[in-house]
């Protein structure tokens, strides 16, 4: 007898009804943590690598790509390294920035704004581009950190499949326990490629999301950062 593949029916709804395909559309995120596996981490990165070229050239294949021409047969490896090097980076723990605290010497008791942070994430519903500028600011409680880990932290969260919601909010988590303060606020302004360039294909709209914290959370404080980022 021959044995037949027989390829599974997907179903996009759970007994409750839910239909996922639209939760992704809307982009509804469910929770401040990355959805992640408990066995996230059991395999190393080489190895998870030479899974994922073999799972993309089978994509490949099945998109009827030749895979012997010169210009594409090296397009799975390339694929799964800038997946776990580059741009999914910031799913590993190991990738996280380390941070080391200073005393204020300087005793600068105002906010310190860094702005224009340039970030590239992905879309965890279409795994498509976010593009976008991260503005963070902090009051310190009497440490400091450097300025270029502020950007570190913006980088490590933007690089894994995201929602802008939770990006914001575990952006802004991390400057909190790192700082040590509540006094943290974060904007993100970003494009979406999943708009722009699928679906709607909206190409001039964008998302702004915000975190007030602590002292930055009224409206003076919100009104003397917004006039911080017009300049």
């Amino acid at each position: 007898m021959i044995k037949q593949n027989v390829m599974p029916t997907l179903n996009h709804q759970d007994l409750n009804g839910i239909d996922y395909q639209d939760i992704g559309d809307d982009h509804m995120y469910t929770g401040l943590e990355t959805p992640m596996k408990r066995d996230a981490f059991k395999f190393s990165d080489e190895v998870k690598k030479e899974k994922i070229a073999i799972l993309f050239e089978e994509i490949m294949d099945v998109m009827g790509l030749d895979l012997t021409d010169d210009s594409l047969k090296g397009t799975p490896k390339r694929v799964a390294k800038m997946y776990i090097d580059e741009i999914f980076s910031g799913l590993n723990p190991q990738n996280k920035p380390k941070i080391a605290l200073f005393d204020n010497k300087y005793k600068y008791n105002q906010m310190l704004v860094e702005k224009n942070i340039t970030f590239y994430s992905n879309c965890e519903h279409h795994f498509v581009p976010i593009i976008g500028k991260a503005h963070v600011a902090y009051i310190s409680s009497g440490k400091v950190i450097g300025l270029s880990k502020l950007n570190r932290i913006v980088q490590y969260f933007a690089k894994r499949p995201q929602v802008q919601e939770r990006l914001t909010n575990q952006i802004a988590e991390e400057l909190k326990a790192a700082l040590q303060t509540d006094d943290v606020a974060v904007i993100i302004d970003a494009k979406h490629l999943c708009v722009s360039s699928r679906g709607i294909k909206d190409d001039t709209s964008a998302t702004v999301t915000t975190f007030y914290g602590g002292t930055f959370n009224t409206p003076e404080k919100i009104a003397e950062l917004q006039n911080y980022l017009k300049e």
